[in-house]
């Protein structure tokens, strides 16, 4: 993952690429996994950081989608869990099991869900990831003490995935990399390439780092941009019609007071027709999210305020203790690639299904989809791809292909558990130097040491690539991120071989990246 080492791959090559992925988010890295682990020579190029967007601001689960089920889509409900199941089987140091309860305040809440959600596990088979059963009023309360108990007639109980998505993604770039693939970040797309034929066959990318642009060449592309899509398609194709029906999601993050205990919160239907979820992640609480229907998509997307008194409202009619303004430690905002249909507006409503466009001059893109189905994306989107390209066909292997960090029990690592099989290396590295094992803030649990590890080893270019991505500070406690944040920049400054002006603005960087982080 050196980015000198990457770009030094891209300089020296003569031929074309079998492919090319334009899109480092969870459905593009996805495909850089499978393409390079059949064998296929790939390059990929991302316009920021890994995971910038979209794929590390999600509801952190992987589950099969209790709301699909009630919207009748039973063949995205079963790919979903079985891509649950694969997800948690390659990358157990990531994925574990969570809890849900379903409060129950009418009579015929418990029936209703409770069948519900017994068809749930059927439909999981042998990767469910645990039984579904009604519990009483004292279980449900024993399960989430802090739920309000006036008109509460007890409970269900099922069970999900909870993940941490910029963490796996992260380590999917290292797999891919260890199976071959070329990676670069912050190297922007500014035009594609075309043969005497009209057929795509390579691009231009600008080098943010320098400024610098390098023309490369590829048998096939791959557009995996998500809420960008459409950009590139216009790149290729001025007069297409647009394919992204954008939404903006948002959560809020509180403290561990809200929920204390092991156990998430799903309320089934909410006024906007989205179910809202409250889970205990990282020590803190989350809570979201909104579907609202946007029509510009930015890098860094902000939070409406009127997305924030909704979920705050929402919450507290199920809290003990309604969750203020005041309370808020960061909101974080992620905009969903769904694919449109027609005039409709009703964004909850569309389809999470993922969908595979082959322009006039042979552009694939790959738009929709959620994080849950990334692998069964990527295989679907390297099928299309290969035959695209002429290439040989090959199996793909990714059902059985060990995520990097793979380790079953990574919770004897204690902090450094999201780590997995890297743990290990990283202790040794705090030990070096008793500076890397302080915190970067009383607040935060990231060390010093990680800031170090995250140059080295994970392609952290920026203070805001670890404060928001390599650890998840910015999304724990926007105030505390930004304190830490000029300690962060001299850290990575040493590492880079980078001065103080850089510091500096770095700083101010993130200070203004931030402020999107904070309610109004």
């Amino acid at each position: 993952m050196n980015r000198e080492e990457m770009m030094s791959r891209i300089l020296d090559r003569t031929e074309p690429w079998d492919m090319l992925v334009v899109g480092g988010g969870a459905t593009g890295i996805g495909i850089a996994v499978d393409a390079a682990s059949r064998g296929y020579d790939i390059l990929l190029v991302e316009q920021s950081d890994y995971g910038k967007g979209t794929s590390s601001r999600s509801t952190k689960l992987v589950h099969g989608g209790v709301r699909y089920l009630q919207q009748g889509n039973i063949t995205l409900v079963m790919e979903a869990l079985k891509e649950r199941g694969i997800l948690r089987e390659n990358a157990p140091h990531l994925v574990h099991d969570l809890a849900f309860i379903v409060p129950n305040y009418d009579w015929w809440e418990a029936p209703f869900y409770g069948i519900g959600l017994k068809v749930y596990d059927l439909l999981a088979g042998r990767y469910g990831f645990g039984p579904s059963k009604v519990l009483s009023t004292a279980e449900t309360v024993k399960r989430i003490p802090t739920l309000k108990t006036a008109g509460l007639r007890g409970g269900v109980i099922y069970y999900d995935g909870q993940f941490d998505d910029a963490r796996l993604l992260i380590n999917l770039a290292r797999t891919a990399a260890e199976q071959g693939a070329t990676l670069l970040s912050y190297a922007r797309v500014v035009a594609f390439s075309n043969d005497r034929a009209g057929y795509l066959n390579g691009a231009v990318f600008e080098d943010i780092e320098t400024g610098k642009e390098h023309s490369i060449k590829a048998r096939v592309v791959i557009n995996a941009t998500g809420p960008f899509a459409d950009h590139l398609r216009r790149m290729d194709d001025p007069e297409v019609s647009p394919l992204i029906s954008p939404s903006q999601g948002i959560h809020l993050v509180f403290d561990k007071s809200f929920l204390p205990g092991n156990s998430a919160i799903m309320v089934p239907h909410t006024k906007d027709g989205r179910v809202m979820f409250a889970i205990p992640y990282l020590g803190a609480t989350l809570v979201g999210t909104t579907d609202t229907p946007i029509v510009d998509v930015p890098l860094e997307p902000r939070a409406f305020p009127e997305e924030i008194d909704f979920i705050l409202e929402t919450a507290g009619m199920y809290l003990q203790k309604a969750p203020s303004h005041d309370d808020i430690l960061s909101v974080f905002t992620g905009i969903r690639p769904l694919v449109g249909a027609g005039d409709d507006k009703n964004t909850a409503s569309l389809s999470r299904d993922h969908t595979l466009i082959i322009s006039n001059s042979g552009l694939l893109t790959m738009a929709g989809g959620k994080w849950t189905t990334y692998r069964q994306m990527a295989e679907d989107c390297v099928n299309h791809a290969a035959t695209l390209a002429g290439l040989d066909a090959r199996p793909c292997v990714t059902k059985r292909l060990n995520i990097h960090g793979y380790h079953k029990s990574p919770q004897k690592f204690g902090s450094l558990a999201l780590y997995g099989s890297d743990a290990p290396a990283i202790q040794d590295l705090l030990r070096a130097d008793t500076l890397r094992q302080e915190r970067i803030h009383p607040a935060l649990p990231a060390l010093c040491g990680e800031v170090v590890w995250a140059v080295r080893f994970e392609a952290a270019r920026t203070i805001d690539d670890f404060l928001a991505r390599r650890t998840r500070s910015l999304l724990l406690n926007a105030q505390a991120a930004i304190q830490a944040a000029p300690k962060v920049a001299a850290l990575m400054a040493a590492e880079l071989g980078y001065n103080e002006q850089w510091e500096n603005e770095q700083v101010a960087s993130f200070r203004h990246i931030s402020e999107r982080y904070l309610p109004a």
